[in-house]
């Protein structure tokens, strides 16, 4: 198959990276990609879905991994998955051989392992460069929930409908389900039983990196996990805590132990991102240079300083993804860098899962959540038109239209932009710029 066709099915089925920030996956496609990854490391604590879709889907996974390696014409195709994920191992090497060209590459059980740079380094020893993108060294890199999808639009005409989400926590059966897209996340966590705390709290993606939400929000395309947890629960404590907080407690108790900085995944692959530094000019005022404030643009946000390495419990990670968000908004660009070695000391600092989930109060939740292979129903619908990178799809229904699951509703915008589906048949009730419902 041409760039071209493959580019075309993926754009008007809707397929965008199935977590993270949702990068329409037609847009990696390049023949610039000598080598494509598949990314089974589920980097967050808690999170099941990527290994189970695979162990149950194994040879279609891999047939649209094949495909897409086919299509690019690239010289490797390397699946990234931990060491410990035995039974989906085994899995794939039941149907390996029908696919030469693949190969695993077995990761340590560490954090953030599917944190792209990080795993393009294991798998391949390439560093991307600080602030660049993973096909300027050959690499691109799919996760396996929209390899699935892939499958299902190449082979089976199905455009994105629905989405895989673990819910755990604080539920009576934690479980793996596959729900419509625009689902509310109240009515998922209710297909995980009763809810087992009197205040819960809904954490959306992985304890690391996720965000809080509401039951009331729908689920989407990048939707991973929703975490229930108590109100009064240490990680909530954590992730709540405001910016002028976390300033005024770095100025008094930040020693510059250096910790949060030896223990940068980035830093330790030799980008120019110093935790410390930070630390030391923001909470003191100390505008004199402004390397420690732009660099925080090459922070990946993973939060291992914050929740894991700093001994006093201060929030790097927090006061970085403000000056962030303040040097964006001022319309600064990330500097041009050059990576510097890769420390050698690197391996003996990885954060193992297991002590990461102890820190975290989360050990507890750490059960089987079991894959339920079934589509569940939905009465009603929010299908956002915007769950991607690039320019929202823009509504092609009315109010009162029938439409059938599979159906378009949105249409791709000009520029970086994918298809949107109905994902339940029944009535359109509602219109707007950003949204579209649909009951059934």
């Amino acid at each position: 198959m041409e760039i071209a066709e493959l580019s075309r099915i993926l754009r008007e089925n809707g397929i965008v990276g199935a977590g993270g920030a949702g990068f329409p996956t037609y847009g990696k496609l390049s023949e610039g990609a000598d080598t494509i990854l598949m990314n089974c490391a589920e980097c967050e604590p808690l999170l099941k879905l990527h290994r189970q879709l695979l162990k149950e889907h194994a040879r279609e996974i891999l047939k649209a991994f094949a495909l897409i390696a086919e299509t690019v014409h690239a010289g490797e195709a390397i699946i990234g998955i931990k060491e410990e994920y035995k039974s989906t191992i085994a899995a794939l090497e039941e149907y390996l051989g029908e696919f030469p060209q693949v190969r695993i590459h077995r990761l340590p059980g560490a954090y953030p392992m599917g944190d792209e740079v990080v795993l393009i380094y294991e798998a391949t020893g390439k560093v991307v460069r600080p602030g660049g993108l993973p096909i300027e060294c050959g690499v691109a890199v799919f996760n396996v929930e929209t390899l699935f999808n892939v499958y299902r639009a190449v082979w089976e005409n199905h455009p994105v409908t629905d989405k895989c989400v673990t819910v755990v926590g604080e539920v009576e059966h934690p479980v793996t389900v596959r729900v419509p897209v625009g689902t509310q996340i109240g009515d998922v966590v209710a297909m995980a039983g009763a809810v087992t705390t009197e205040r819960p709290v809904y954490l959306l993606g992985g304890p690391m990196m996720g965000g809080f939400g509401t039951e009331y929000q729908p689920v989407t395309k990048t939707t991973n996990a929703v975490i229930v947890l108590p109100e009064d629960h240490v990680l909530v404590y954590r992730k709540k805590n405001r910016f002028s907080n976390a300033v005024a407690r770095a100025a008094s108790s930040c020693c510059q132990c250096q910790t949060c900085t030896d223990l940068c995944p980035r830093h330790a692959l030799g980008h120019p991102i110093e935790p410390h530094l930070f630390m030391r000019a923001a909470a003191n005022r100390d505008f004199r240079g402004i390397e420690p404030f732009v660099n925080t643009m090459f922070c990946s946000s993973c939060g291992l300083c914050e929740l894991y390495s700093c001994p006093q419990g201060l929030s790097p990670r927090s006061m970085m993804a403000e000056y962030k968000t303040g040097l964006r908004n001022a319309g600064v660009k990330p500097p041009a860098a050059k990576a510097a070695p890769v420390n050698r000391a690197r391996e003996y600092r990885r954060a193992p899962e297991e002590r990461l989930m102890a820190r975290l109060g989360l050990s507890a939740y750490d059960k089987e959540a079991t894959l339920d292979p079934s589509i569940r129903s939905a009465a009603k619908v929010k299908v956002l038109l915007s769950q991607h990178i690039g320019a929202p799809a823009k509504a092609c229904v009315k109010q009162g239209d029938a439409v059938n699951c599979g159906d378009v509703i949105g249409t791709a915008a000009e520029g970086l932009s994918v298809g949107i589906h109905a994902s339940i048949s029944g009535t359109v009730s509602e219109v707007t710029e950003t949204y579209i419902v649909i009951a059934s």
